[in-house]
Order: C-alpha cells, then structure tokens, then sequence
C-alpha cells in the first residue's frame, strides 16, 4: 500500500539541457509542486524496489519524487543527483525535513556519471528526458551504471496528447508555442510517444510502455486545480513572454487561447492529457 506524504516541494528538473523551458522563477516552483502533489500516486504508485536495492535517481530537481521514493520504499538505498547545486540543496533540507535517512545528494551530470559499471539495481528518471538535446546518448549513459537485469523506470508527458472540452484553435495555438518553444531549445515536449523507440534503440530488453491519462471533470475538483489549472495551464502561461517575442502568436490570439483553456476548467468543460511510463531492463 502506498503511503500519502503531505510535503511542499518543488521538483524542477535541470540536467544536462540546452534551456529549461519553464524558467526557475518563483510561479515555476509553485507549479511543480502542484504537479509532484497531483500525479504522484498515478504515475509513481506502482513502483515497487525490493528492500536492499541501490537505487539512482537521475535528474532529481528539488526532490519532489525524491520524497515519495525514498519515503515509500524506506528499506532502499537512494543515489539522488542532479546538476544544479542550488536544486540539491533544497532538496537535502526537504529530505531532512521529511525525517528521510535514505538518501545521498551528489552533484553529477546524466551524460557523464561519475560512478563505477553496474553500480545500482534500478534507475528512476522523470521529466527529464524532454528537456534533453540527446536522451538517446542519456539513456545510454544511465545503462553503463545499471546491473545486468536491472531494471529503469522512465516517465515522461506528451503535449500533443492534449484535448479538452470546449476547444478553439488559439487554445491549441497557445500550447503548440510550449511545443515549438521548447524544440527551439533543444528538447521535445512530445517525448512520452519515443520512449519505446528510445529504449529499444538504447539496446534495452523487455521494454514496455504504459499510458498514463488524466481526465478531468467537474466531478473532480481536487484536479481540476491540480492538474488543468495550477499544472497543465500555468506551464503554457509561463511562456507567454517568449511567445510573443519569438513571433509565434499575437497577444489578441493568445489572450484568447488562455481564456479558452480556463473556459475548460468550468463546470461543463473537460480536460485530458496523457502521460507514458516506461519499464525496461539492462540485457
């Protein structure tokens, strides 16, 4: 059974990338922190790492999964990186404030891994993939430290899986600036549907890959500011300014496209996005 942990943290996600597209203002960490609230028990509930495993966290953030990981599973040793010394810092004094023991901090870059072959059991990286310039050469990398028959945990979003009710083309146009904002970049905010490819290309074996939908309607409250509003619609507002700079949309179209995404938010409207959780092993 998976225990609930009632933590405020952020988990912003910053390795190895050519721009992180959402920005590290103070909005971003509220944002992340709603996502990490809301889609915890959708998307990492499952996991299950046998007491006694190392486990490498690749591209930690501020911890937010890092919580729930470590505090799910308090029989497993936890290897946290990320290359952003700020974001380790928050997330050693959010892992001491949770009372977690379980967990080593180290400063590391994806692409250049500062540990010995097949040094861990199993690999957890989420929402990280995307806002890689090569997550071919990532998926790699992470391969070299896991253990023949160790298995990797890989989730990440897909933008265009996104549709809701009512709909208008400057909604649509709003959230194709993330997408075409993003590639600009270096990463790919339509990731989730590579993931088997990437894997299977990264020489993986057993690859699967398991969609993970969120619906929303009216009858769900607790998403309908979780995950519409507070994370899904805040990430497409928070590049309005580059937007508008790069020249991908007018403010009259993209005033129009947000007021139409919150349109969807209310009582009569709907709100789907699908997130993909891939497993795999080390051949």
């Amino acid at each position: 059974m998976v225990k609930a942990l009632n933590i405020n943290v952020s988990a912003c996600k910053e390795v190895t990338m050519a721009g992180y597209v959402h920005g590290y203002a103070a909005r971003e960490s509220l944002r992340l922190d709603d996502q990490a609230r809301t889609l915890y028990q959708l998307l990492y509930s499952d996991l299950c790492y046998p007491t006694g495993s190392r486990v490498l966290e690749a591209g930690c953030g501020t911890g937010a999964q890092t919580l729930f990981l470590a505090g799910c599973h308090p029989e497993v040793d936890f290897v946290s990186i990320d290359i952003e010394a700020g974001s380790l810092g928050r997330a050693r004094a959010a892992t001491r404030r949770a009372g977690l023991a379980n967990v080593a901090f180290q400063q590391a870059d994806i692409l250049h891994l500062p540990f010995a072959p097949a040094s861990f059991d199993h690999v957890f990286v989420c929402f990280v993939l995307e806002h890689l310039a090569d997550p071919q050469a990532a998926l790699g990398s992470l391969k070299g430290v896991l253990r023949p028959g160790g298995s990797i945990t890989v989730i990440e979003g897909d933008h265009g899986s996104f549709y809701c009710h009512p709909e208008s083309e400057a909604a649509r146009r709003c959230v194709r600036c993330l997408v075409e904002i993003q590639a600009s970049l270096g990463g790919d905010a339509l990731i989730g549907r590579r993931l088997y490819p990437l894997l299977v290309e990264a020489q993986y074996g057993d690859v699967t890959v398991t969609p993970k939908m969120v619906y929303v309607d009216d009858s769900r409250p607790q998403w309908v500011a979780g995950f519409s509003r507070n994370t899904f619609i805040a990430m497409v507002r928070g590049v309005e300014t580059k937007a508008l700079a790069m020249g991908l949309i007018d403010e009259v179209t993209w005033q129009r496209g947000m007021a139409d995404l919150m349109r969807a938010t209310q009582a009569d409207g709907t709100f789907c996005y699908t997130f993909f959780a891939a497993k795999a092993h080390r051949c």
